[in-house]
């Protein structure tokens, strides 16, 4: 059976920062592409980062470019979010998910999302 598990989310006071991981299993991991993705009160459903299947390539998009990253851990089964200085409005639940194929868009979609962890960024 296919799994994703994310944990790591908390309560962060605005500037921290805080690292997501996002556990698989009943798939062979390095084959696959994986994403990030939230949804916050204010824009709903929205992607903060994607990774092909080998480390390699990211994408991150504008609103969170240059304070967060995402990376994985193959020999591990373990995908990461490092989020730095945190912003109230990254408030939401985030959740792991995978692509059906090893890159990032083109021909692939993202096919599956766990249940996701709640990030609170608040005083």
């Amino acid at each position: 059976e296919v799994q994703l598990q994310a944990f790591g989310g908390g309560l962060v006071q605005p500037g921290g920062s805080l690292t997501l991981s996002c556990s698989a299993s009943g798939f062979t991991f390095s084959n696959y592409a994986m994403t990030w993705i939230r949804q916050t009160p204010q824009k709903g459903l929205e992607y903060v980062g994607d990774i092909n299947s080998g480390g390699l390539i990211t994408k991150i998009p504008d609103p969170v470019r240059g304070r967060f990253t995402i990376s994985r851990d193959n020999a591990k089964n373990t995908l990461y979010l490092h989020m730095n200085s945190l912003k109230p409005e990254d408030t939401g639940v985030y959740y792991c998910g995978k692509y059906t194929g090893p890159e990032i868009g083109g021909p692939y979609s993202r096919d599956l999302l766990d249940q996701g962890t709640q990030v609170t960024v608040q005083r």
